[in-house]
């Protein structure tokens, strides 16, 4: 008898807890990187063009190389759209007769396209179908670096080992050359290759910093470390209207010039390095372009923002201090930045227009590409 009211109760147990709702399965925590990603891509997809290209005429020939670069850096297969179709749209832009992927008509901005794009097809890890495409942009590129050969200018030039926007036909900038310099790293030139050593002889001619690398009486006035936007025709700056005396260093270009010296081959060591690593650790801010003020603190943003990320990169740091000796982990930083900037559809678009960022698909490649660089470890 005891026994049949023991199992009753065992029975009458088990309904109960039977009857007992299941607690509800953890869910996995959210990612804000993937989706911050995945909100771009998507947007992305709605703003390709027709034939395969983001961003209007002529512009569109560079905007892609940075989407698809962004795109595929970011986890996308090669052959999955939209980023095939953005090849299919480089692949257009292949001449064969000069060399660049630039189109064939007379391109605008042919090294930023020729480097972007070279970055692009690097990036679908086909390396049997582009090595040629490949090496044969990053020959031309280097067939109009202003050496000795391009325009008889030597060392005592202030063009001397920089790149510009139409080759060795315009005036070199800081800007063109880092996107030159990456060009040629991705296109697998050795580290001992002449390009790289002539160029850090132009970038070193950016930095505010009075030595033996740069002359310039500018240099002496703020020598703090910072890079401008470029040391010839005496030195110009894109810091404010006044371009010729007006050179303050930026963060934009600051960045560009630690990565470019990295390229070339500057160690930590190297008193340039260790002024400009100076000025960064003084201005470290996702909050604007460091250097530039009032009105001005969001020009370029975006554009900063891709710079930074490949500069920490480069540099090879989890951590950045800062000059007050806080610890920065600069990928969450740089994450939690552009996701406060992502809009609702998955686009970034800067309100300060200057730079090409009035377009929103460039605005959104870049930001792609930062977070290519800013995925957690």
């Amino acid at each position: 008898m005891a026994g049949r009211c023991l199992l009753a109760l065992v029975a009458g147990g088990l309904i109960l807890v039977a009857a007992l709702p299941l607690p509800a399965p953890a869910r996995p925590p959210v990612d804000p990187w993937k989706v911050s990603v995945a909100k771009a891509v998507e947007y992305l997809r709605t703003a390709q063009n027709e034939d395969g290209s983001w961003g209007p005429k002529p512009q569109n020939r560079g905007i892609t190389g940075v989407v698809v670069t962004g795109l595929l850096r970011t986890g996308m297969n090669p052959d999955d759209e939209p980023a095939a179709k953005g090849i299919k749209f480089i692949e257009s832009l292949v001449n064969v007769k000069e060399g660049h992927i630039a189109g064939n008509d007379n391109p605008i901005q042919v090294n930023y396209v020729t480097s972007i794009n070279i970055m692009a097809l690097e990036a679908a890890h086909k390396a049997d179908k582009y090595k040629t495409v490949i090496g044969n942009a990053a020959k031309y590129l280097k067939s109009y670096q202003w050496d000795e050969d391009t325009g008889n200018k030597n060392q005592d030039s202030d063009y001397y080992g920089g790149a510009g926007y139409a080759g060795g036909k315009s005036r070199p900038d800081l800007s063109n050359t880092a996107f030159f310099l990456e060009a040629l790293k991705s296109a697998g030139a050795p580290k001992d290759d002449p390009a790289f050593q002539k160029a850090l002889v132009f970038v070193s001619r950016c930095q505010n910093f009075a030595s033996e690398h740069n002359k310039a009486a500018w240099a002496k006035k703020n020598n703090d470390g910072s890079f401008i936007y470029t040391g010839a025709n005496g030195g110009e700056n894109r810091h404010s209207a006044d371009t010729k005396t007006d050179m303050t260093g930026y963060g934009s270009m600051t960045y560009a010039g630690i990565k470019s010296m990295i390229y070339c081959g500057v160690g930590k060591d190297d008193p340039r390095m260790k002024m400009a690593l100076s000025w960064i650790k003084k201005n470290y801010t996702l909050d604007s372009n460091p250097g530039m003020v009032g009105a001005n603190s969001q020009r370029g943003l975006y554009y900063y923002y891709h710079t930074f990320a490949k500069t920490m990169d480069a540099l090879g740091m989890d951590q950045f201090e800062d000059a007050k000796g806080n610890k920065h982990d600069w990928r969450a930083d740089l994450t939690a930045a552009l996701r406060k900037r992502q809009q609702p559809d998955g686009r970034w678009s800067n309100e300060n227009k200057a730079w090409m960022e009035s377009d929103p698909t460039l605005d959104t490649a870049y930001a792609l590409m930062s977070l290519a660089y800013s995925k957690p470890k």
